[in-house]
């Protein structure tokens, strides 16, 4: 009876170790907390609205608790998205990004670092108008100051940073050596990506070819980057591969 006792109990312990390890893993896989900075609301002066919603997707289907920020500055400019031009109309990058966050969103300066796992920027030209000059300046752009700033906080904290779509320059611009993908190179579905690697390269970063569905993760300086909108490629195409990004950031966080 006793040998029988002390197996039963032997037993339940290792029943109820299994569950306590079930239960840490199944924490520390969707616990994560994940900062999206967004750069107004709109493909041709703000974040891209698939590409953000993608994010979104992916990282609640990761079971992460997200919090959205921006910028509170004026955009560069408005474009009128019907007609493809500029307007003589101003916004602010925090109010039109509300749009986005359905009002559950933060001013940029608020942004903790200790209190996130890690940092995602979806694109669109509101990252290289807003975020950063790149779209009037290339690869003699300024960063602005506050995502200058996050940038270089979760990476000093070793935080994985996730860039799509235009994005990852702004990783270009602020940590030189780095490895970033804006697509592949010297081809017609790509239509931009062979001038902005050459851009990339030229900082004194490594531009590596990938397709829309695969993102490049750069281990050493935890950035995983990916195509979406720099391919002219079906919108689920766009959402799969930003899911894979997502899931790196997540893998890694």
């Amino acid at each position: 009876m006793l040998t029988l006792l002390h197996y039963s109990g032997r037993n339940l312990l290792t029943f109820r170790t299994l569950q306590t390890v079930k239960r840490s893993s199944h924490s520390t896989q969707m616990g994560k907390r994940v900062a999206v900075v967004l750069a107004g609301c709109g493909v041709y002066d703000g974040s891209e609205i698939h590409e953000a919603s993608a994010v979104l997707v992916h990282l609640s289907r990761g079971g992460a608790t997200v919090n959205m920020f921006a910028p509170n500055i004026d955009q560069m400019h408005v474009v009128d998205h019907l007609k493809g031009e500029p307007s003589q109309d101003k916004r602010n990058v925090l109010v039109e990004s509300a749009r986005l966050a359905r009002g559950n969103i933060q001013d940029l300066s608020k942004l903790s670092v200790t209190e996130h796992d890690a940092l995602i920027f979806p694109g669109g030209f509101g990252a290289a108008k807003n975020l950063c000059t790149w779209a009037v300046q290339g690869k003699d752009c300024s960063v602005n100051a506050e995502v200058k700033a996050m940038l270089q906080a979760f990476h000093g904290e070793g935080k994985p940073i996730g860039l799509c779509c235009i994005s990852p320059v702004l990783a270009a611009k602020v940590f030189p050596g780095c490895e970033v993908t804006v697509g592949l190179e010297k081809d017609d579905k790509y239509p931009d990506t062979t001038d902005t690697a050459a851009a990339i390269n030229q900082l004194g970063c490594k531009h590596v070819s990938k397709s829309v569905s695969e993102s490049h993760v750069d281990e050493k300086n935890k950035l995983v980057t990916t195509s979406a909108f720099m391919c002219n490629a079906p919108i689920h195409e766009i959402f799969d591969g930003i899911g894979v990004m997502v899931k790196d950031v997540l893998k890694l966080a």
